[in-house]
């Protein structure tokens, strides 16, 4: 083969190549503007179920929170009134207490004490095991609205 047939040749393989090249770029602009046009499609879609999701929650967490709020008042109340009842029976057991002899008083307030500090430590640990499962449900919920 003749060095200006192989330049010929080369020359018309980039030609070629070029013309393919070509074709196969317009190829990709096209489909990128289809593939484009279907994620703007997708998008819109998505946020609208998005929207519709968030608006159904809200209704849930609206229904929800309405019970949540009087389940609340129902705790409160019935923590307050035990609280009272613990209240006025520590006050009869104190009074009953008074009339012991000498000591034994302060021995039994001193008891008295122990269990009220024992007793709010056990409503501490409650109040602890409260918020870790408030603290677990919203990273569930926060999940769940990411995956949604």
């Amino acid at each position: 083969m003749k060095l200006s047939d192989m330049f010929s040749t080369l020359a018309e393989n980039a030609r070629m190549f070029e013309e393919r090249a070509s074709e196969w770029q317009r190829d990709m602009n096209a489909r990128n503007e289809e593939m484009m046009t279907n994620v703007r499609k997708w998008q819109e879609a998505a946020i609208q179920r998005q929207d519709e999701v968030n608006r159904q929650m809200r209704g849930y967490f609206d229904e929800a929170g309405e019970n949540v709020r009087n389940q609340w008042q129902s705790m409160q109340a019935a923590w307050e009134e035990q609280f009272e009842k613990m209240k006025a029976k520590g006050e009869e057991m104190r009074e009953a207490a008074k009339k012991m002899q000498g000591g034994d008083f302060a021995d039994w307030a001193e008891a008295y004490a122990a269990q009220m500090v024992g007793f709010a430590q056990k409503m501490q640990d409650e109040a602890a095991n409260a918020i870790a499962s408030a603290t677990e449900a919203r990273a569930k919920s926060s999940s769940a609205k990411k995956k949604g």
